[in-house]
Order: structure tokens, then sequence, then C-alpha cells
């Protein structure tokens, strides 16, 4: 699938986060749904409720990550390095990300940081995810990635992917993204450029998954930076 990065990226500007359309068939989605009975694809599974980050599990990829989600990840990269450098030029920062995953991942491994992030989350009746960022160590690349692999109202009820905004001298804004099957939303890591009346300032974003009412949620998570 083409997608229309000029509109992806106007949304993202404007809000923090932006969705790409279909980009997987339900056949794909139950095709990579399917990955998560196979142990040996993971490094690591954890369950939720045991470190206090809501309810569910999800497992992270290995290396080699599987196909096509190591295809997706290569290919969604490059355009969002270049949304991503655009917002540190706006914030005044030195700091550019470069032009490939293979050059972000070097740049990540020599920092510590050596261990895939790409996972799998599935969430049952009772389920749900409390708001977080994804960062896992220094190097830490602005955007990322999730994709549903099931369907809203057919699979399961609630289970929202939500997104808040803490805002300057403000309350914090809640946004939930409407998501379908086999589609992305792709949206800030920890924050975003936005315009103000003192001019460009920072806001902070956090998101998760409301609680799951009924049926199984499945999602797959695209990270761009590796963990420590």
């Amino acid at each position: 699938m083409t997608l229309d990065w000029k509109r992806i990226a106007a949304e993202l500007d404007a809000r923090g986060w932006a969705l790409t359309g279909p980009m997987f068939t339900p056949e794909q989605c139950a095709t990579l749904a399917a990955l998560y009975d196979q142990p040996a694809l993971f490094r690591s599974r954890v369950v939720m409720a045991r470190h206090g980050y809501g309810k569910g599990e999800y497992q992270y990829f290995a290396y080699p990550l599987p196909e096509p989600i190591q295809s997706l990840r290569m290919s969604l990269y490059p355009p969002l390095a270049w949304i991503t450098n655009r917002w540190a030029e706006r914030l005044g920062e030195e700091r550019r990300f470069p032009e490939t995953l293979a050059e972000m991942l070097e740049r990540c491994h020599a920092g510590g940081q050596a261990r895939p992030t790409p996972l799998m989350l599935t969430y049952g009746p009772g389920d749900y995810n409390c708001l977080h960022q994804d960062l896992y160590g220094e190097h830490v690349f602005p955007l990322q990635a999730a994709f549903l692999l099931d369907a809203p109202r057919r699979d399961f009820e609630g289970g929202e992917f939500v997104l808040v905004e803490q805002r300057p001298r403000q309350q914090s804004a809640p946004q939930v993204v409407p998501l379908g099957q086999g589609e992305g939303v792709i949206f800030a890591v920890r924050e975003r450029p936005a315009e103000g009346s003192r001019g460009v300032h920072r806001r902070m974003l956090r998101h998760g998954v409301s609680e799951v009412r009924s049926g199984r949620r499945r999602t797959l998570g695209v990270i761009f930076h590796d963990a420590t």
C-alpha cells in the first residue's frame, strides 16, 4: 500500500497521531496474530498485571524479525525520519535522525540498546493498558506505529486506543483513535512540537488502551529504536 505521507505529516503536526488507512487484509491480520503462539519468534513475554502496567500480555520479537514485520519497519522508517527531523528543527534541537533504519539501529546498538522492540499485544475481557511511553533507553526515535489485528464490534468490544496530551497551563486532553482492523496509527512516542502564543513548545503524550469489555483484541506494535 502506498501511504499518503503528505496527509500523515500534516496530521502528525496538528495532533501527534495519524491513521495509515487499511494496511493488512483480514487474512493477513489472522496470519500475523497467529505468530503470538510461536514462542521461538520472541525474546520475552510480559504479563502486564505483574508490573502494574494494566492487564493483558505482550511479547517482544527476537531478531531476525519475521516477515512482513521486518519489511514494514524498514519501509516506514525513512518518511518518518524526515518528519522527525522537521520536528527537531522546529524545536531548535541540534540532533537529527539518520535516513535509514539500519543507521538508527547502529546508533542504538552502539549506545547499548541492542534488544528488538517490535511486539505483539493480546487483550481479553477486562484487560487494558495503562498510559505510558515506550522509551527503552537514551536513543529514542520520536514516532512509532500500532496495527490493529482484530475487528472492533465483531471480535471485541471496548479496547479503544487512547492518547492523552499534556498542554502547558491547561488540563490534559484525551483523544480516542478510531482504528479499524488492519489499520495502523502512527503517533508520537513522547512529545511533539506545537504552536502557541509564545512560539513553538513541546507537548508531552502518553498512550494506552481502554478496558476490553468482551472478546479478544490483538495488536502489532512497531517501534524504531531498540532497548537496553
